[in-house]
């Protein structure tokens, strides 16, 4: 029951107001007086409960029984199949012409209300058991701070990105790029991050070897690697230093990044909470501070996936259930 606080009435007081009538053998004036209650509403009361019972006495839907301009079921049928196909609400009011308002109810009312993955293929999430038994591998572009904060901090466009035409009168930006190369592990969702100059063969090569040091300290034995499709991971060179390291190397399907999704995840938290989680004066600066955000990352931040644990605890855990892990 929602009572306002003016209420004479509560459950309890309507319930008392019949028993003095009907067992007590009050007036119906003399109740509702005692009631503070007009003599009508007293036999409204009343007359419910003899007719429905103890039921009667809590509150009724102010809704109508009946509303004569209701969508037709069908209709809403037209609205949800249309939805599935990704539709927003103001197209599928252009389409059906019916006001936009109505639409948006409509698909609140049936749950339809946010786009979420309706209409898209199931997401297919998955864990390996073992840590080191797969580890995804990925690179972000991020780009270079030159002359204080930017357009992240100021607004509007970058007031030091500097371009020049060059021979063949093509725009060229001064400031550059740089990449962050992360692996992470599938298992336990330990990660291993190295801010690079490139994405070339080379570099990766490099930083593939330094990652497998770094899980090998941790006790964990990499077997595979996961990558997208880019041109250092389908390099001949990539594959021979992938042999010599022992690693069987996978790679996503053609336009898929969610295959790879434990990275890309990754690199989400990364950006909000390293990247663009405070203002820096300088790429250095910024490259600077990795280090505490990862090692916060893999020993304290509770991980939503790991039941609130952090990386490491969950590496832990699963050395004890698996014995001593080589």
């Amino acid at each position: 029951m929602k009572l306002h606080r003016n209420a004479a009435l509560s459950l309890k007081k309507r319930e008392l107001l019949v028993s003095r009538v009907l067992d007590e053998n009050w007036s119906l004036t003399k109740a509702a007086a005692a009631a503070e209650v007009s003599e009508r509403t007293a036999g409204k009361w009343v007359k419910r409960f003899v007719a429905d019972g103890q039921a009667a006495l809590l509150d009724r839907s102010s809704a109508p029984k009946h509303v004569h301009n209701r969508t037709d079921e069908r209709r809403i049928q037209v609205i949800a199949c249309l939805r599935r196909l990704r539709m927003t609400g103001s197209e599928i009011a252009e389409v059906l012409r019916m006001p936009g308002t109505t639409v948006s109810g409509i698909l609140t009312r049936i749950g339809m209300g946010k786009l979420g993955r309706l209409g898209l293929e199931p997401a297919q999430s998955y864990e390996r058991k073992r840590p080191g038994e797969l580890v995804h591998v990925d690179v972000k572009k991020l780009g270079r701070i030159e002359g204080g904060a930017g357009k992240r901090w100021r607004g509007g466009h970058s007031h030091y990105n500097r371009s020049f035409t060059d021979a063949a009168g093509r725009r060229r930006n001064t400031v550059g790029w740089e990449y962050v190369h992360v692996a992470v592990d599938d298992a336990t969702r330990l990660a291993y991050v190295e801010v690079l100059g490139d994405e070339k063969a080379k570099t990766a090569i490099g930083f593939l070897g330094r990652a497998v040091r770094f899980f090998r300290r941790h006790g964990i034995r990499v077997e595979r690697v996961l990558t997208d499709n880019g041109s250092a991971y389908r390099s001949t060179i990539h594959a021979l230093a992938c042999r010599i390291l022992g690693l069987k190397h996978l790679r996503t399907r053609p336009h898929r990044p969610q295959t790879n999704g434990k990275a890309e995840r990754f690199i989400r938290t990364m950006l909000s909470g390293w990247a663009y989680g405070a203002i820096y004066s300088s790429s250095r600066e910024r490259t600077a501070a990795l280090d505490g955000w990862l090692w916060r990352y893999n020993h304290q931040r509770p991980h939503g996936s790991l039941g609130r644990k952090p990386p490491s605890a969950r590496l832990a855990e699963l050395n004890n259930l698996l014995g001593s892990y080589n």
